[in-house]
């Protein structure tokens, strides 16, 4: 993987370190951004399988008639197994599609014509058989420079580190000295099972507390869950102090097991 806008892939270690892991998405949603914002280090999973049609290759943005995808394209056919590391850009066209919409919808959003140039740079500069993450992290440096957020990031594949699922977390965290890990919620039905791997390892775990804000948004009623481009489009310098709303007290283990029982029982 490349670095790029200056960022420096570091491995910082030490006691008390807090770290969260996930598969690096293209223009991610808020919640996202809250948990790199919310811990010292903030691991991109590249070294695991790459799903189709997943949050890795696309996000949606807000139309006048709801939400609208935007998927990049990439090569997949014959190449069944790749690791997210591996993949690349199918057809770099795609660029043009994404700016037409997103220029359609957000042309009369209050930051948009602060924020568009560089975006269309990032995206312009996209080719054919580039790699995936390279692009998704120049997305991701831009968004969490405007929004001010420091947190390093580190790709799991420079960490040299393996395993499956619960056990590969933890290797990770061993690395990098972490003692706490914070879990994305929709990681619980497997993680929950195999607490006692993170356990063993001396790494507490908790799970994220997001609650997604509302905030100024074109075409009314407000709908949640877009991309993040979204927001800074939209709230522009605000967006953080947004973001940061919406984050609760990461639950413990066993609150979110009561909380997903009692979801059962509902």
């Amino acid at each position: 993987m490349r670095t790029s806008g200056g960022q420096i892939f570091s491995q910082p270690g030490g006691s008390g370190m807090k770290i969260a892991i996930s598969q690096p998405t293209y223009l991610p949603w808020l919640g996202f951004l809250d948990l790199i914002d919310q811990v010292d280090t903030f691991v991109l999973l590249d070294n695991v399988q790459f799903e189709k049609q997943s949050w890795q290759q696309r996000n949606r943005i807000k139309t006048p008639t709801g939400l609208l995808w935007l998927t990049v394209p990439v090569i997949f056919r014959g190449r069944l197994g790749q690791k997210i590391q591996e993949v690349e850009i199918r057809d770099a066209d795609f660029s043009r599609k994404h700016l037409r919409a997103i220029e359609l919808n957000y042309s009369h959003a209050p930051f948009f014509n602060a924020h568009f140039p560089a975006l269309s740079s990032i995206l312009q500069a996209c080719t054919s058989g580039m790699s995936l993450i390279d692009l998704n992290l120049d997305l991701l440096q831009w968004v969490l420079k405007l929004l001010g957020i420091d947190t390093p990031l580190i790709a799991a594949s420079s960490l040299g580190r393996e395993g499956k699922r619960t056990e590969l977390l933890a290797n990770i965290c061993e690395k990098l000295g972490a003692t706490q890990y914070v879990s994305p919620v929709g990681s619980a039905e497997y993680l929950l099972r195999e607490m006692n791997v993170l356990t063993d390892a001396g790494v507490e775990t908790v799970f994220q507390n997001y609650k997604h804000p509302e905030y100024r948004q074109l075409f009314p009623p407000f709908i949640p869950f877009a991309s993040v481009l979204d927001l800074i489009l939209n709230e522009g310098p605000s967006s953080l102090a947004i973001i940061r709303s919406g984050r609760g007290t990461p639950f413990t283990p066993e609150e979110l097991s009561a909380r997903i029982a009692e979801a059962k029982q509902a």
